[in-house]
């Protein structure tokens, strides 16, 4: 029989639980979210009227974990409404529910003895075959069922989350002795496709991989900050982006994560380790357990390495002393390296130049880096048996930009190694044995194929490739078709092709424009459909506002007519094509980026898709045709005319249903999910959506062929849309005069509002008059073209291009 997660339970409602409860229901799993009975009534349970005996208190943690979900930042669900597919509970009076769960997560707190007594209180309720696991960031998994039945075991297993379980790719999956291969299969297959998981397989060892590499690396900071004089704020200028790592850097993410809980996960490690060497180098710094005595635990109690401070220059962050443990002001940290290395794209060139540099900010680099290198090769295969695992771990758990193997490669492993042996550093057998047999790389790409170094080989493997996730550099080395600078047509087999734009910051311009005509031809002609897509983590973010502003300092209105009148035609292009054509977006899809999407036959989002038509941001409106879609998908269900007393009908009036579409233009909606944005209309409900980005361009292509398979029939323009007119532009300006009054928007926000308005009604035409689609084309083109003459739109423009930030003058 085929296994299946038709429903789950969380055990805990803290925030990992709550938020782990939320994800589960963004995949559409309704989902028991149980906790502790709370021991006493509070002040606040009695003005309401509770009893120990009522639900509302007995259930309470619960509750308000849900409650707490709702309000989390950034949002734990996709849609606020996914919170009714939790129910809440406790374990006292609901523990029965566990018999309907198919998955059973346990998220207490990480105390072996709590857990141990909840699993076998857990045996007697599950049913058989049901899958348990715990989400313990690095307690010993085979310990916690030592008391429980061989077929629990069986189904027994670690699934270790990162925070916020939404956000974060990582997902540990640890076995347990007697965990059945079938559980173990299942669950990586399920937690990957359903909850879009990156799977790393890690051993039952102290806090497993990703916490053990990256708190291991974050002890060697702060020893090597304290011995050399370093700062705060000079260690995380040089452990972020310089070395490939998050902005966050070293001290910021410890502030995220709470310096208590960074100590515990120390703690555990020196604890359990069964080497001696390994528990000394995990004795936890002085300074974290001065700070954790002093309270300094970071954002949770709004001090830590950092601290916001209110002057009369309005907020600032200032650094701890740790000398001191008092805060003060952050002064600009100046490398001659950070400086050089930030110029520089490609983070394996990024990080060699960096720890090849001779200053203070390459000697810290290379200092802590190579303890991490060191350390990684070590504990192969006590944490995991491969590097693969290890590179996976921390670039989906720690937001590395490449794993620990693959900068040590980008590094040189030859070179690196030496350097560190004239520095007295002891070189891990494993690594020193695989430079004696010859072999200089960890990853290596042999016959095509990539493959890595397995130690216990002693031999290159081949790394799994899956079909589900297409690895399009590779695809395109073998079948490209046509390429510009920007952008790519490549065959991606079964029929498919796939244009893939790639211009910076995936802006769109002349040459995406260009390809989008040149690749829909050749679909037509030769493929079964055409995906649009890339892999940026953002989809786009709109037009190449430089060249607008270019040719609207030079006064080339007839050229910026001209761009804008070819990316409509790109746009319906799309949308007419005699082939499907499926656009596969992820992360912002904003402006233009997000007209291309919502032209398309149909599109593939992945979940984390953020869409907006946010065009007045800079001044301007939406003139790719993201007016028109947004008209016509709310105004076009709206019946011709319905029965009254009149012998033809009556028509309903429109206007309710086009201030819907002015709404979300003119507050420039942005939304926080796929979801989402089917929700305010930028995704229709037939549009489709991946939880896991590695699968989506499979999944547009699937979608292609599908679509394909059952007779795909063209879309025809539309010549019968009808308009709110005169009268419903009035309605929307007197609602725009409503927010000037009442100081929600500026003048210029109403100035533009108003053109939009204009624009969604069909301009000075009566109520209920029929135009075509080219009517409402040209109609956004003119207003764009008008605001683009004026003073206060070049203004955010160039606001925009010089900070990145809109402008609201």
């Amino acid at each position: 029989m085929k296994r299946k997660i038709r429903k789950a339970a969380v055990l805990g409602a803290g925030v990992m639980g709550s938020t782990i409860a939320a994800h589960l229901t963004n995949a559409g799993i309704p989902t028991y979210l149980l906790d502790i009975v709370p021991s006493s009534l509070a002040d606040d349970d009695k003005k309401k009227g509770l009893t120990q005996d009522s639900l509302a208190f007995r259930s309470k943690l619960a509750i308000a974990g849900v409650a707490n979900a709702r309000k989390a930042a950034p949002a734990a669900f996709f849609i606020p409404e996914n919170a009714r597919l939790i129910t809440p509970g406790n374990f006292n009076d609901h523990m029965e529910w566990l018999g309907d769960a198919d998955w059973i997560i346990e998220v207490v707190a990480e105390n072996l003895e709590i857990k141990k007594s909840l699993f076998r209180k857990v045996e007697q309720f599950r049913k058989p075959g049901a899958i348990v696991s715990t989400n313990t960031s690095g307690l010993a998994i085979n310990k916690m069922t030592e008391e429980t039945s061989q077929e629990f075991r069986e189904h027994f297993l670690g699934t270790h989350f990162f925070n916020p379980p939404r956000y974060m790719k990582l997902l540990e999956i640890i076995p347990g002795a007697d965990t059945s291969k079938d559980v173990v299969e299942f669950m990586a297959e399920f937690c990957e496709k359903q909850l879009g998981k990156g799977i790393v397989f890690a051993k039952d060892t102290p806090n497993f991989i990703a916490n053990r590499i990256g708190v291991h690396g974050a002890i060697t900071a702060v020893r090597y900050m304290m011995e050399n004089g370093y700062t705060v704020e000079e260690v995380d200028a040089i452990t972020g982006p310089p070395m490939g790592r998050p902005k966050s850097a070293t001290f910021r993410t410890a502030d995220m994560v709470g310096l208590d809980v960074l100590v515990h996960v120390i703690e555990n490690v020196r604890d359990n380790a069964g080497d001696e060497k390994e528990r000394e180098e995990f004795a936890v710094p002085e300074l974290l357990t001065r700070m954790v005595e002093a309270g300094l635990l970071g954002d949770k109690t709004q001090k830590g390495f950092y601290q916001k401070v209110k002057t009369e220059e309005g907020s600032q962050i200032h650094e701890l002393d740790f000398n001191t443990l008092e805060y003060v002001p952050q002064k600009k940290v100046k490398f001659s390296s950070i400086g050089e290395v930030r110029q520089i794209g490609d983070p394996a060139k990024r990080v060699k130049a960096l720890v090849g540099s001779d200053d203070r900010a390459g000697q810290f680099a290379w200092a802590v880096l190579k303890k991490t290198l060191l350390y990684c090769a070590s504990k192969i295969p006590e944490t995991s048996d491969d590097i693969v695992n290890i590179d996976r771990a921390m670039r989906w758990g720690f937001n590395w930009e490449l794993g620990p193997f693959e900068i040590w490669d980008a590094i040189g492993v030859k070179e690196s190694v030496e350097r560190m042996q004239n520095e007295g550093e002891q070189i891990p057998e494993n690594v020193a044995q695989m430079l004696g047999a010859g072999k200089g790389k960890f990853h290596e790409k042999i016959d095509g194929k990539d493959r890595y170094y397995c130690f216990a080989n002693a031999d290159y493997l081949e790394i799994e490739e899956k079909p589900q996730i297409i690895i399009l550099p590779a695809v395109k080395e073998k079948n490209l078709i046509k390429a510009n600078p920007g952008a790519s047509l490549i065959d991606i087999g079964d029929g498919v092709a796939c244009l893939e734009f790639h211009s910076p910051s995936s802006a769109i311009g002349y040459d995406f424009i260009d390809m989008i005509n040149y690749s829909v031809g050749v679909a037509e002609e030769n493929f079964q459909g055409l995906v649009i897509t890339n892999l940026s983590p953002n989809f786009s973010v709109g037009a190449n506002l430089m060249i607008v502003f270019f040719e609207i300092q030079r006064r080339n209105w007839d050229g910026l007519d001209f761009l804008i009148r070819q990316f409509q035609r790109g746009c319906r292009r799309i949308k007419y094509a005699e082939c499907p054509v499926i656009v596969a977006p992820a992360g912002m899809t904003l402006g233009g980026g997000c007209e291309v999407a919502m032209a398309a036959s149909r599109v593939r989002a992945h979940a984390e898709t953020y869409m907006g038509l946010v065009e007045v941001g800079v001044g301007v409106i939406p003139a790719g045709g993201g007016c028109l879609e947004m008209l016509v998908r709310n105004t076009q269900w709206v019946p011709d005319a319905v029965p009254s007393a009149s012998p033809i009908g009556s028509q309903p009036d429109l206007t309710p249903y086009t201030a819907i579409a002015f709404e979300t233009i003119a507050l420039a909606k942005v939304s926080t999910s796929a979801r989402e944005a089917q929700a305010l209309g930028y995704l229709s409900p037939e549009d489709k959506i991946s939880m896991n980005r590695d699968h989506l361009i499979h999944d547009a292509k699937e979608t292609v062929i599908a679509m394909a398979r059952e007779g795909y029939s063209p879309s025809r323009p539309r010549d019968n849309i009808r308009v709110a007119g005169r009268s419903g532009k009035g309605l929307m300006d007197m609602a725009v005069y409503a927010m000037v009054e009442g100081q929600h928007v500026s003048e210029y926000d109403a100035h533009i509002a108003r053109k939009i308005a204009s624009v969604l009604t069909g301009g000075e035409v009566e109520k209920n008059t029929l135009v075509d689609e080219q009517y409402i084309l040209d109609l956004e083109r003119e207003a764009f073209l008008s605001l683009s003459g004026e003073k206060k739109t070049q203004d955010r423009m160039l606001h925009m291009l010089k900070t990145n930030k809109p402008l609201r003058n």
